[in-house]
Protein backbone atom coordinates (compact mmCIF):
# COMPACT_ATOMS: atom_id res chain seq x y z
CA UNK A 1 0.00 0.00 0.00
CA UNK A 2 1.62 3.54 -1.16
CA UNK A 3 1.41 6.57 0.85
CA UNK A 4 -1.58 8.51 -0.38
CA UNK A 5 -1.52 11.77 -1.50
CA UNK A 6 -4.00 14.65 -0.31
CA UNK A 7 -3.13 17.42 -2.69
CA UNK A 8 -1.99 17.68 -6.14
CA UNK A 9 1.27 18.30 -4.28
CA UNK A 10 3.58 16.84 -2.19
CA UNK A 11 1.60 16.44 1.29
CA UNK A 12 0.77 12.58 1.95
CA UNK A 13 -1.45 10.54 4.58
CA UNK A 14 1.07 8.28 6.00
CA UNK A 15 0.21 4.65 5.70
CA UNK A 16 2.61 1.73 4.57
CA UNK A 17 5.11 1.62 1.71
CA UNK A 18 6.29 -1.63 0.28
CA UNK A 19 10.32 -1.09 0.49
CA UNK A 20 12.22 -1.06 -2.93
CA UNK A 21 13.84 -4.59 -3.72
CA UNK A 22 17.41 -4.63 -4.07
CA UNK A 23 19.08 -6.62 -7.38
CA UNK A 24 21.56 -9.34 -6.59
CA UNK A 25 24.92 -9.21 -8.82
CA UNK A 26 27.59 -11.02 -8.93
CA UNK A 27 30.16 -8.15 -9.77
CA UNK A 28 29.50 -4.43 -8.16
CA UNK A 29 29.60 -2.10 -10.78
CA UNK A 30 32.13 0.65 -11.29
CA UNK A 31 32.37 3.63 -13.12
CA UNK A 32 31.77 7.03 -11.20
CA UNK A 33 27.77 6.46 -11.62
CA UNK A 34 27.77 4.59 -8.17
CA UNK A 35 27.44 4.94 -4.63
CA UNK A 36 27.66 2.21 -1.79
CA UNK A 37 26.65 1.06 1.26
CA UNK A 38 27.84 -1.79 4.10
CA UNK A 39 24.94 -4.70 3.19
CA UNK A 40 24.36 -5.83 7.16
CA UNK A 41 22.40 -8.95 8.13
CA UNK A 42 19.14 -7.78 9.68
CA UNK A 43 15.45 -7.30 9.22
CA UNK A 44 14.09 -4.36 6.87
CA UNK A 45 12.08 -2.04 9.05
CA UNK A 46 10.17 1.10 8.02
CA UNK A 47 9.70 3.42 10.47
CA UNK A 48 6.91 6.44 11.01
CA UNK A 49 6.57 9.15 13.69
CA UNK A 50 2.47 9.82 12.88
CA UNK A 51 0.63 11.89 15.02
CA UNK A 52 2.52 11.76 17.99
CA UNK A 53 2.90 8.20 18.19
CA UNK A 54 5.99 5.55 16.49
CA UNK A 55 5.04 2.71 14.26
CA UNK A 56 7.70 0.14 13.37
CA UNK A 57 6.78 -2.36 9.58
CA UNK A 58 8.60 -5.53 8.17
CA UNK A 59 9.09 -5.40 4.92
CA UNK A 60 5.71 -7.14 4.67
CA UNK A 61 3.82 -4.41 6.19
CA UNK A 62 3.03 -6.36 9.88
CA UNK A 63 3.90 -4.54 13.07
CA UNK A 64 7.42 -4.54 15.22
CA UNK A 65 6.05 -1.91 17.00
CA UNK A 66 5.93 -4.41 20.29
CA UNK A 67 8.69 -6.25 19.31
CA UNK A 68 11.52 -3.53 19.06
CA UNK A 69 10.26 -1.26 21.55
CA UNK A 70 13.51 0.47 22.34
CA UNK A 71 14.48 1.34 18.67
CA UNK A 72 10.14 2.72 18.85
CA UNK A 73 11.09 4.44 21.55
CA UNK A 74 14.00 6.16 19.77
CA UNK A 75 12.50 7.19 16.86
CA UNK A 76 9.97 8.82 19.13
CA UNK A 77 12.54 11.72 18.81
CA UNK A 78 11.86 11.69 14.38
CA UNK A 79 9.85 14.58 13.21
CA UNK A 80 5.88 14.77 12.83
CA UNK A 81 4.83 12.72 9.69
CA UNK A 82 7.97 11.19 8.86
CA UNK A 83 9.09 7.97 7.56
CA UNK A 84 12.25 5.97 7.15
CA UNK A 85 13.51 3.17 5.49
CA UNK A 86 16.02 1.15 7.51
CA UNK A 87 17.80 -2.60 9.08
CA UNK A 88 17.71 -3.89 12.65
CA UNK A 89 20.15 -5.62 13.33
CA UNK A 90 22.00 -7.10 16.51
CA UNK A 91 26.26 -6.33 17.11
CA UNK A 92 27.52 -8.75 18.83
CA UNK A 93 30.51 -8.10 21.22
CA UNK A 94 33.22 -8.91 18.30
CA UNK A 95 30.98 -5.80 16.57
CA UNK A 96 29.85 -8.19 13.72
CA UNK A 97 26.39 -8.75 12.97
CA UNK A 98 24.25 -11.60 14.35
CA UNK A 99 21.67 -12.63 12.69
CA UNK A 100 20.65 -15.79 14.96
CA UNK A 101 20.60 -13.39 18.32
CA UNK A 102 17.01 -11.59 16.42
CA UNK A 103 15.33 -15.40 15.99
CA UNK A 104 15.05 -14.47 19.99
CA UNK A 105 12.89 -12.24 22.42
CA UNK A 106 15.57 -10.63 24.46
CA UNK A 107 18.56 -10.56 21.71
CA UNK A 108 22.01 -11.19 23.08
CA UNK A 109 24.20 -8.21 21.68
CA UNK A 110 23.53 -4.56 20.77
CA UNK A 111 20.23 -4.23 19.16
CA UNK A 112 20.18 -1.05 16.26
CA UNK A 113 18.51 0.36 13.42
CA UNK A 114 20.65 1.51 10.66
CA UNK A 115 18.34 4.34 8.77
CA UNK A 116 19.48 4.65 5.03
CA UNK A 117 16.57 6.48 3.46
CA UNK A 118 13.74 8.90 3.87
CA UNK A 119 10.28 8.09 1.75
CA UNK A 120 8.60 10.85 3.55
CA UNK A 121 9.92 14.20 5.11
CA UNK A 122 7.57 16.56 7.79
CA UNK A 123 4.59 15.48 5.30
CA UNK A 124 5.93 15.82 2.12
CA UNK A 125 6.56 12.68 -0.13
CA UNK A 126 9.99 12.86 -1.32
CA UNK A 127 10.04 9.21 -3.46
CA UNK A 128 10.70 10.74 -6.30
CA UNK A 129 13.46 13.12 -4.94
CA UNK A 130 17.05 12.04 -6.08
CA UNK A 131 18.58 9.85 -3.49
CA UNK A 132 21.52 12.42 -2.57
CA UNK A 133 18.82 15.10 -2.01
CA UNK A 134 16.93 12.00 0.46
CA UNK A 135 20.07 11.27 2.45
CA UNK A 136 20.39 14.98 3.15
CA UNK A 137 16.66 15.00 4.19
CA UNK A 138 17.51 11.80 6.41
CA UNK A 139 20.53 13.45 8.23
CA UNK A 140 18.64 15.99 8.89
CA UNK A 141 15.15 14.07 10.45
CA UNK A 142 17.18 12.15 12.87
CA UNK A 143 19.44 15.27 14.11
CA UNK A 144 17.56 14.41 17.54
CA UNK A 145 17.39 10.70 16.82
CA UNK A 146 19.72 9.10 19.40
CA UNK A 147 21.62 5.57 19.63
CA UNK A 148 20.22 2.71 18.90
CA UNK A 149 19.49 4.46 15.93
CA UNK A 150 21.99 5.49 13.32
CA UNK A 151 22.15 6.78 9.87
CA UNK A 152 24.35 4.19 7.36
CA UNK A 153 27.17 5.55 5.84
CA UNK A 154 27.72 5.96 1.95
CA UNK A 155 31.04 5.53 0.53
CA UNK A 156 32.05 6.97 -2.55
CA UNK A 157 35.00 4.76 -3.82
CA UNK A 158 36.38 1.70 -5.56
CA UNK A 159 33.86 -0.70 -5.29
CA UNK A 160 36.93 -3.43 -5.36
CA UNK A 161 39.13 -1.44 -2.04
CA UNK A 162 34.59 -1.76 -0.37
CA UNK A 163 34.80 -5.24 -0.81
CA UNK A 164 37.93 -6.18 0.45
CA UNK A 165 36.85 -3.87 3.57
CA UNK A 166 33.76 -5.54 3.85
CA UNK A 167 35.53 -8.97 3.97
CA UNK A 168 37.85 -8.14 7.00
CA UNK A 169 35.18 -6.78 8.93
CA UNK A 170 32.75 -9.56 8.02
CA UNK A 171 29.95 -7.99 6.88
CA UNK A 172 27.41 -9.42 5.11
CA UNK A 173 27.82 -7.63 1.50
CA UNK A 174 27.75 -4.48 -0.15
CA UNK A 175 24.36 -2.39 -1.53
CA UNK A 176 25.09 -0.37 -4.57
CA UNK A 177 23.23 2.47 -5.18
CA UNK A 178 22.64 4.49 -8.67
CA UNK A 179 23.82 8.33 -7.94
CA UNK A 180 20.80 10.29 -8.88
CA UNK A 181 18.08 7.36 -8.45
CA UNK A 182 14.68 7.81 -7.27
CA UNK A 183 12.71 5.41 -4.43
CA UNK A 184 10.47 2.71 -6.38
CA UNK A 185 8.29 1.08 -3.52
CA UNK A 186 7.88 -2.36 -4.30
CA UNK A 187 10.37 -2.55 -7.40
CA UNK A 188 13.26 -4.07 -8.58
CA UNK A 189 14.46 -2.30 -10.90
CA UNK A 190 18.51 -2.44 -11.10
CA UNK A 191 18.66 1.13 -9.51
CA UNK A 192 19.85 -0.83 -5.55
CA UNK A 193 22.46 -3.91 -6.29
CA UNK A 194 23.70 -5.96 -3.81
CA UNK A 195 26.96 -8.24 -3.36
CA UNK A 196 26.94 -11.21 -1.04
CA UNK A 197 30.53 -11.84 0.42
CA UNK A 198 29.44 -15.19 1.66
CA UNK A 199 27.47 -17.65 -0.04
CA UNK A 200 23.96 -17.06 1.80
CA UNK A 201 20.38 -16.88 1.14
CA UNK A 202 16.64 -17.32 1.47
CA UNK A 203 14.83 -20.91 0.80
CA UNK A 204 11.36 -21.73 1.28
CA UNK A 205 10.69 -24.87 3.68
CA UNK A 206 8.81 -27.22 2.13
CA UNK A 207 9.38 -30.44 4.36
CA UNK A 208 11.32 -32.04 6.72
CA UNK A 209 12.93 -35.98 7.02
CA UNK A 210 11.70 -37.92 10.37
CA UNK A 211 14.04 -39.40 12.54
CA UNK A 212 16.54 -37.32 14.80
CA UNK A 213 15.12 -35.06 17.83
CA UNK A 214 12.53 -33.96 16.72
CA UNK A 215 13.16 -33.99 12.70
CA UNK A 216 16.38 -35.37 11.06
CA UNK A 217 16.92 -32.10 8.31
CA UNK A 218 14.66 -29.26 6.76
CA UNK A 219 14.23 -29.91 2.90
CA UNK A 220 14.61 -26.33 1.26
CA UNK A 221 13.51 -25.14 -2.22
CA UNK A 222 13.08 -21.73 -4.03
CA UNK A 223 10.93 -20.71 -6.54
CA UNK A 224 12.09 -20.88 -11.32
CA UNK A 225 9.12 -18.93 -12.42
CA UNK A 226 5.97 -20.43 -10.53
CA UNK A 227 7.50 -23.73 -10.03
CA UNK A 228 9.23 -24.83 -6.55
CA UNK A 229 12.22 -26.51 -7.13
CA UNK A 230 14.08 -28.80 -4.22
CA UNK A 231 17.68 -27.39 -3.69
CA UNK A 232 18.74 -29.18 0.01
CA UNK A 233 18.67 -31.48 3.10
CA UNK A 234 19.77 -28.98 5.50
CA UNK A 235 20.94 -30.80 8.46
CA UNK A 236 23.88 -28.85 10.04
CA UNK A 237 23.72 -25.48 12.24
CA UNK A 238 21.02 -26.66 14.86
CA UNK A 239 21.72 -26.83 18.25
CA UNK A 240 18.73 -29.16 20.21
CA UNK A 241 16.77 -26.20 22.30
CA UNK A 242 16.84 -25.07 18.64
CA UNK A 243 15.30 -28.13 16.70
CA UNK A 244 12.69 -28.22 19.67
CA UNK A 245 11.62 -24.54 19.35
CA UNK A 246 10.74 -24.62 15.62
CA UNK A 247 9.53 -27.67 15.54
CA UNK A 248 5.97 -26.81 16.71
CA UNK A 249 6.09 -24.01 14.33
CA UNK A 250 6.15 -26.48 11.11
CA UNK A 251 3.23 -28.48 12.58
CA UNK A 252 1.24 -26.40 12.20
CA UNK A 253 2.00 -26.32 7.74
CA UNK A 254 1.77 -29.84 7.47
CA UNK A 255 -0.04 -31.56 4.59
CA UNK A 256 -0.37 -34.63 2.44
CA UNK A 257 1.19 -33.31 -1.10
CA UNK A 258 4.62 -32.48 -1.80
CA UNK A 259 5.06 -29.15 -2.89
CA UNK A 260 8.06 -30.19 -4.89
CA UNK A 261 7.72 -29.77 -8.84
CA UNK A 262 10.86 -31.42 -9.24
CA UNK A 263 10.61 -34.64 -7.04
CA UNK A 264 11.35 -37.68 -6.69
CA UNK A 265 14.48 -36.94 -8.47
CA UNK A 266 16.06 -40.35 -10.42
CA UNK A 267 19.37 -40.39 -9.58
CA UNK A 268 20.77 -40.93 -6.04
CA UNK A 269 23.54 -38.94 -5.09
CA UNK A 270 24.48 -37.33 -1.66
CA UNK A 271 22.14 -34.38 -2.56
CA UNK A 272 19.37 -35.58 -4.12
CA UNK A 273 15.81 -37.23 -2.86
CA UNK A 274 14.90 -40.21 -4.14
CA UNK A 275 11.34 -41.71 -4.10
CA UNK A 276 12.47 -44.29 -1.79
CA UNK A 277 13.72 -41.52 0.84
CA UNK A 278 10.36 -39.36 0.06
CA UNK A 279 8.95 -42.27 1.99
CA UNK A 280 10.38 -41.08 4.89
CA UNK A 281 9.19 -36.85 4.68
CA UNK A 282 6.82 -34.94 5.94
CA UNK A 283 5.53 -32.29 3.49
CA UNK A 284 4.87 -28.64 4.89
CA UNK A 285 2.79 -26.00 2.65
CA UNK A 286 5.78 -23.76 1.32
CA UNK A 287 4.93 -20.92 3.60
CA UNK A 288 8.10 -20.87 6.15
CA UNK A 289 11.67 -19.29 4.69
CA UNK A 290 14.69 -19.64 6.12
CA UNK A 291 18.03 -18.08 6.10
CA UNK A 292 20.72 -20.81 4.71
CA UNK A 293 24.14 -20.45 4.17
CA UNK A 294 26.45 -22.53 2.01
CA UNK A 295 29.55 -23.65 0.38
CA UNK A 296 28.69 -23.38 -2.91
CA UNK A 297 25.90 -24.47 -5.84
CA UNK A 298 26.44 -27.80 -7.09
CA UNK A 299 26.19 -28.27 -11.05
CA UNK A 300 23.19 -30.15 -10.88
CA UNK A 301 21.67 -27.27 -8.75
CA UNK A 302 21.99 -28.68 -5.19
CA UNK A 303 23.26 -26.86 -2.11
CA UNK A 304 26.93 -28.13 -0.59
CA UNK A 305 27.30 -27.64 2.69
CA UNK A 306 23.85 -26.06 3.74
CA UNK A 307 23.81 -24.61 7.61
CA UNK A 308 20.45 -22.98 8.63
CA UNK A 309 20.98 -19.60 9.99
CA UNK A 310 17.33 -18.88 11.56
CA UNK A 311 14.17 -18.11 10.26
CA UNK A 312 12.83 -15.01 8.02
CA UNK A 313 9.31 -14.14 8.60
CA UNK A 314 10.00 -10.94 6.91
CA UNK A 315 10.25 -12.80 3.46
CA UNK A 316 7.41 -13.38 1.00
CA UNK A 317 7.95 -16.84 0.17
CA UNK A 318 6.45 -16.41 -3.62
CA UNK A 319 9.76 -13.81 -3.82
CA UNK A 320 12.38 -16.89 -3.18
CA UNK A 321 14.23 -17.36 -6.29
CA UNK A 322 17.95 -19.07 -6.75
CA UNK A 323 20.46 -15.49 -6.46
CA UNK A 324 23.16 -15.60 -8.85
CA UNK A 325 26.90 -16.08 -6.60
CA UNK A 326 29.49 -13.30 -6.67
CA UNK A 327 32.37 -13.34 -8.95
CA UNK A 328 35.74 -13.49 -6.59
CA UNK A 329 38.64 -11.55 -7.58
CA UNK A 330 41.92 -12.99 -5.66
CA UNK A 331 44.26 -9.75 -5.59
Amino acid sequence: MIARETSTETRTQLSFIEPMQVSQVRELPDGGFWTYEAKLDGYRCLAVKRGGRVVLWSRRGTSFTERFPAIARACDKLPPDTLIDAEVVVVDEDGRCAFNALQHKRPQGHLQLYAFDILVHRGRNVLRLPIEERRELLTEALRKVQYPVIQSVPFDVKPAELVRAAEALQFEGVIAKRKGSIYEPGQRSGAWLKYKINCSQEFVIGGYTLGGNPFDALIVACYEQSKLKYVAKVRAGFVPHMRCALYPLLQEFRTEKCPFADLPEKRRTFYSLTRDEMQHCQWLEPLVVAQIEFAEWTPDGHLRHPSFVGLRNDKEPRRIFREAPAIRHHS
